[in-house]
């Protein structure tokens, strides 16, 4: 029969606080989601405020820097009657975040974050506000409301051809079909069968109206239709021969994949034409906008607000690189001194356990989001170290640089790196791209070194773009002159690098 025992057992345990919890969650964040996270916050927690003005925060940080805390609470006691009442809002209506566990107020002064725009910061740049030039921008729907606006049309054609215009698709096409369209105003089940009729007669003029608006090819249900609508607008513009647009018209009526595949003897077959016809023909078809909808794509979403800003410093023969957080993203927060100093002045503020956690997570939050842009400096300034090659001759003289490399050489782990490298973009006289655009595996020369596998590609890329159109090169011949420059790099890489890089097959890339 077995006795019980004590033993003493020793081990290692890691608890994640709530803080901490908070710093990895902010750092994984990008530049807009962080945006969001604060306004969240902000909405939230009282004790939070942004500063809109750089000038009134340095004020601000002097006078409670010279200010003691004693002065502050009598100032708070003696303070307005309104201010008095704003402050007992306030601690009734606080509400209790669900923090597990609540973290002890230091003594140090209240935690503001606000930070100054670095000198030189936005030179040549005043005035020019992304976000204001993207939500300028005209859309689709737009664009086609105006030129109906030039129709004469009944009240009723104005209503079903403004229905078809807000059906498109964010490329022009009208995606669902006439008969789905009519179902979705009448219903499974109509009860008026003439009326019903009516109004698919209504969807078919209205669909003849739109697709006679500009650009040509809007309201397509597919992309034959959609090429065939342009070639109709090229016939009815003039200065094109009517016998090649008739043959084009007539190739774009066969099957897309031989037009894909530019079987050219195929499609002399199907169309009783030349070869050298149907050449001319599918070069006319190319130059076809098979996404009728793209400049009027919404940008909003494509705006990129780089976190860091490289900019080239020094002489020309040795260039040197100043690495700095972008001020347009850096949040300028601050804990509200109004209310801090009225929970510090009220004599019974053990009686608020609500309102003293939520001047702590106030701080907690400043002092994470500020963690947040100092980690993504200290690896944006190690990045530019070691590719400084890049920065000076191109994507050409990438080096290999894995994410232990930099955990390494600044003590943090290499996931704390993966966080930081993911959706934080970097602005640098060679353009605009994501941190973790400057790591990749290193392939092998013939010298015994390592040839960045950014760099492969962009070798890649313009061996391509050098080759003879008549003659495109097979990937193994990419490979074959690849190493002819002393880089290792099998068929099959070559491959993977061409998708990346969404450059088609040689099959396809060869010209008419």
């Amino acid at each position: 029969m077995n006795r019980p025992t004590l033993a003493l057992r020793v081990s290692q345990q890691l608890t994640l606080t709530p803080q901490l919890q908070q710093s990895i969650r902010l750092l994984q964040l990008s530049t807009l989601e962080l945006a969001q996270e604060i306004d969240q916050m902000l909405a939230d927690n009282p004790f939070l405020e942004q500063e809109e003005d750089a000038g009134e925060a340095a004020a601000g940080t002097l006078e409670r820097a010279t200010a003691p805390d004693e002065a502050a609470a009598d100032a708070a006691e003696e303070g307005s009657a309104a201010e008095a009442a704003e402050f007992a809002e306030i601690a009734g209506t606080a509400e209790q975040l669900a923090w597990e566990g609540e973290g002890e107020g230091s003594g140090e002064a209240e935690g503001e974050w606000s930070p100054a725009a670095p000198a030189g910061a936005g030179s040549g740049d005043e005035g020019f506000d992304p976000i204001a030039l993207a939500s300028a921008h005209r859309s689709l729907a737009d664009h086609l409301a105006e030129q109906a606006l030039a129709l004469r049309l009944s009240s009723e054609d104005r209503l079903v051809l403004d229905f078809l215009i807000g059906s498109l698709d964010e490329d022009g096409y009208l995606e669902d079909s006439l008969e789905e369209l009519a179902q979705a105003l009448l219903g499974p089940h109509p009860q008026d069968a003439e009326r019903a009729g009516e109004l698919r007669h209504r969807l078919q003029l209205g669909l003849a109206l739109l697709q006679s608006l500009e650009p040509a090819g809007v309201g397509a249900r597919d992309l034959a239709e959609c090429l065939g609508l342009q070639l109709r607008a090229l016939a009815q513009a003039g200065g094109h021969d009517p016998a090649l647009l008739q043959l084009a018209q007539a190739i774009c009526e066969q099957p897309l994949e031989l037009l894909a595949r530019r079987d050219v003897r195929r499609l002399s077959l199907l169309c009783h034409a030349a070869e050298d016809d149907t050449r001319a023909a599918m070069a006319l078809i190319a130059r076809l906008e098979p996404h009728p909808g793209r400049r009027f794509a919404d940008v909003r979403g494509q705006v990129v607000l780089p976190d860091v800003i490289v900019r080239r410093t020094g002489r020309a023969t040795q260039p040197s690189f100043e690495v700095q957080l972008n001020p347009e993203v850096l949040p300028r927060l601050r804990v509200h001194e109004l209310y801090a100093s009225a929970l510090r002045g009220q004599r019974g503020a053990a009686g608020h356990p609500q309102l003293q956690q939520h001047l702590q997570e106030a701080r907690w939050f400043i002092r994470n989001v500020q963690q947040r842009f100092d980690t993504i400096l200290r690896v944006a300034e190690a990045i530019v170290q070691r590719q400084r090659s890049f920065f000076v001759h191109g994507e050409l003289a990438m080096r290999p640089l894995v994410l232990r490399d930099i955990a390494e050489e600044l003590g943090l782990h290499e996931s704390t790196i993966s966080r930081v490298t993911n959706g934080k973009y970097m602005a640098t006289p060679q353009g605009t791209f994501e941190l973790k655009y400057f790591f990749g595996s290193g392939l092998g020369t013939e010298t015994g070194g390592n040839a960045s596998s950014t760099a492969v590609r962009a070798l890649i890329r313009q061996l391509v773009a050098a080759e003879d159109p008549a003659r495109p090169l097979s990937d193994s011949k990419i490979a074959d002159l690849l190493k002819e420059q002393g880089i290792e790099c099998a068929r099959r890489t070559v491959a993977k690098y061409r998708e990346a890089l969404k450059i088609p097959p040689a099959n396809l890339r060869k010209a008419l």
